[in-house]
């Protein structure tokens, strides 16, 4: 039997709302307000990891905020590499990133803390 473990509340629900969030932002980021070239780039793939997160995160999945923990550094990492961008426009949008992607990230180290001590209350 494989129960899945599940992180307590409002977490997954933080977590999985800003995951959306940063997918919806670097999609119009990549395709439309500011892509790296003309009429977008492969550079909005980026995005395929948080919206394959969405689901497990939104079911307070333990493994879903695990290896999110350690992706979500990825995002925050471009952003500020972005941050030096040349232009105005990219600037603001990797500010704006920069702030969903450590929303995000403090969600999900939260709701992995939380179910932690959960777990080590019931023992």
């Amino acid at each position: 039997m494989n129960q899945a473990v599940h992180v307590p509340s409002p977490w997954p629900v933080i977590a999985a709302g800003t995951a959306l969030s940063l997918a919806l932002f670097g999609l119009a980021w990549e395709l439309w307000i500011a892509p790296l070239r003309p009429g977008g780039s492969w550079l909005a793939l980026k995005v395929l990891p948080l919206l394959l997160a969405c689901p497990g995160l939104w079911n307070g999945r333990i493994r879903t905020f695990q290896w999110m923990s350690l992706a979500v550094w990825l995002y925050v990492g471009e952003s500020l590499v972005r941050i030096l961008g040349l232009t105005q426009i990219e600037r603001q949008m990797a500010w704006g990133s920069l702030g969903l992607s450590l929303v995000m990230a403090f969600a999900v180290l939260a709701g992995a803390r939380a179910h932690m001590r959960r777990m080590r209350n019931t023992t």
